[in-house]
């Protein structure tokens, strides 16, 4: 297991929630927290302890993300016109990995990093290798031939964990996945409600 895999599983078990959304997360087992005193429950947190839990929640599902580069994200969120949280979510969605995790070709953000990064994805049908290119409406996103056979991608293709978005057109015969648009933080299937303006708000101070 490795050292990022190991962190979610943490956090999860930190919070008590499958961020994942997996049916493997170890709170279905073990709901409290980890150590001697996790049986005894969560300490009541202070305001600024709830947007740092929102915080860690949000980080934690996307996986392979860096404090630095979620910190990154956000500040451009709030320099776009608009609400911030929802340019924070969208630009979040709008990542290479998080689209690959979507079209549900891996089994967890985790694993979409590392898809990325073994040169098994196009956009437009050129090969990108950076997990966290950003991904504009209209891109077209494809797998290619020599991973659609791969029992990982087979497994995940047809998981009923999860649903592929309508803001991804997808089509299965080609392997290929169009972003139509960028979501709305209503529209994104995250497992758990994620209290996003607390995010902002935590940054902000």
């Amino acid at each position: 297991m490795t050292k990022r895999v190991r962190a979610k599983y943490k956090i999860e078990r930190r919070y008590g929630l499958a961020i994942s959304g997996r049916a493997k997360s170890p709170v279905h087992v073990r709901s409290y927290h980890p150590g001697q005193h996790g049986p005894k429950g969560p300490r009541k947190l202070t305001e600024r302890g709830q947007q740092l839990k929102s915080k860690q929640i949000l980080k934690g599902y996307y996986g392979d993300i860096t404090e630095s580069q979620f910190h990154r994200t956000f500040k451009e969120a709030a320099r776009r016109r608009g609400d911030t949280v929802e340019n924070f979510v969208g630009l979040l969605e709008s990542r290479l990995s998080t689209i690959v995790y979507r079209l549900k070709w891996v089994p967890t953000m985790y694993s979409a990093r590392q898809l990325v990064n073994h040169k098994h994805v196009t956009v437009n049908g050129h090969t990108v290798n950076i997990s966290s290119y950003r991904v504009r409406q209209g891109d077209v996103i494809g797998l290619k031939d020599s991973m659609r056979q791969n029992a990982l991608v087979q497994q995940a293709i047809v998981s009923l964990e999860r649903n592929i978005p309508e803001y991804l057109e997808y089509k299965s015969h080609e392997w290929t996945g169009t972003y139509v648009y960028v979501p709305e933080l209503a529209k994104i299937p995250y497992p758990v409600q994620m209290n996003v303006g607390a995010i902002v708000e935590f940054y902000s101070r």
